[in-house]
């Protein structure tokens, strides 16, 4: 299924090996075809039962602002007053992934807002060319709007990059920033030049064999998710937060079928082995700004006069997709004064998904060792 890099080379494919792994872990399940078991049975009856639940708590939190780039979606919890988390989400996700911790983080006395960008939960792809920087803008439209002078901006993996991305465009609106497993580091800090000849190889084998994710039934859909993204075995509020992530991921197209996050590999450029090799060695040739801006950015210049407390949470295991420890170490040894970097053993890419506890902990800690909350 995948394209086998070696461990060195998949942190200069560190997102393609990530979308590879996520999206097209078992092909075959695109189609309508699933084993009737009773596994299925009950994920079944969840996935109708939890609708319910989901349509209350959309209609409580949900909300939409019309910026000058797309009408865009955003769930909102706690009392404005307080200090105002910003949560920016992953690739393929949205801000439903913040629903397993979202009480802590409210008794935290956190007001908390959590985006949909642009091809992802409730937000739309805008018409026009948008990069990770336009979300930026869409950010602080909203921020604006809300009359919030300064925020905690966070994210994960992608949404860590869009925050530093916020930090380069407006840092006199970031109180403090959160990244996740993204954003401190360039995706592409150890790429070389002569990997191109065998990258494009290795892309040209991949996509010649992918295979579109359409399914005939939403819960089709949703049981492909549930088989190959992590989510079986997953229970109680875990597996809820998973089924409410997948309302939002999944639509249903033109031809009456359904689709995970559809176009959203068009978006990011990892839809061809020619975009995916241009938004890493060529950004500027790539036909989309927002996969190419990914990749642009370099957080060594973004935080080179750094002034505002950062928090890093940096997972790490024996096949770490994401091997950030060490340029993360040297970061932080510049910066000493403003930098927390929190290092998770045998963890993967989502820390607060494997380890809410610890995250809540660690959160808690930094945002009142810095007055931020008492």
């Amino acid at each position: 299924m995948k394209v086998k890099f070696t461990k060195k080379r998949n942190l200069n494919k560190c997102y393609f090996l990530f979308l590879v792994t996520i999206l097209m872990a078992f092909p075959l399940y695109g189609q309508s075809h699933k084993p009737i078991n009773q596994d299925s049975i009950n994920q079944s009856k969840l996935y109708n039962e939890f609708r319910v639940d989901f349509d209350k708590y959309e209609k409580q939190h949900g909300h939409y602002i019309q910026t000058n780039n797309v009408k865009m979606h955003y769930l909102e919890w706690g009392n404005p007053k307080n200090p105002t988390l910003i949560w920016i989400h992953g690739t393929y996700s949205n801000g439903y992934e913040l629903y397993e911790i979202i009480d802590d983080l409210v008794k935290m006395n956190l007001h908390v807002i959590a985006i949909d960008y642009y091809g992802h939960g409730f937000t739309d792809i805008p018409k026009k060319d948008v990069s990770i920087y336009h979300v930026v803008d869409d950010i602080k439209f909203l921020m604006d709007k809300k009359n919030i002078k300064q925020a905690i901006i966070g994210g994960w993996s992608r949404g860590g990059t869009i925050s530093s991305a916020f930090y380069d465009a407006y840092p006199q609106a970031v109180q403090a920033l959160i990244l996740e497993d993204g954003g401190s580091v360039a995706w592409d800090f150890n790429e070389k030049a002569a990997n191109i000849v065998k990258s494009i190889e290795e892309a040209n084998q991949y996509y010649a064999s992918k295979k579109p994710l359409i399914f005939d039934s939403e819960f089709d859909a949703y049981w492909y998710i549930y088989n190959n993204w992590g989510v079986k075995g997953k229970q109680d509020k875990k597996l809820k937060k998973e089924i409410f992530t997948s309302y939002a991921r999944i639509k249903k197209n033109n031809q009456n079928k359904f689709e995970i996050n559809p176009g959203a590999e068009e978006l990011t450029g990892e839809n061809s082995a020619e975009e995916n090799i241009s938004i890493i060695y060529t950004p500027f040739t790539s036909k989309t700004a927002f996969g190419a801006s990914t990749h642009q950015l370099n957080p060594k210049i973004i935080y080179r006069n750094l002034d505002k407390p950062m928090l890093i949470f940096d997972p790490i295991n024996s096949q770490d997709w994401f091997d950030f420890k060490a340029e993360n170490e040297k970061l932080t040894n510049e910066h000493k004064p403003y930098i927390t970097h929190k290092v998770y053993e045998k963890t993967w890419h989502g820390v607060k998904d494997e380890r809410p506890k610890d995250v809540l902990n660690d959160l808690k800690l930094f945002l009142k060792s810095n007055s931020i909350i008492k």
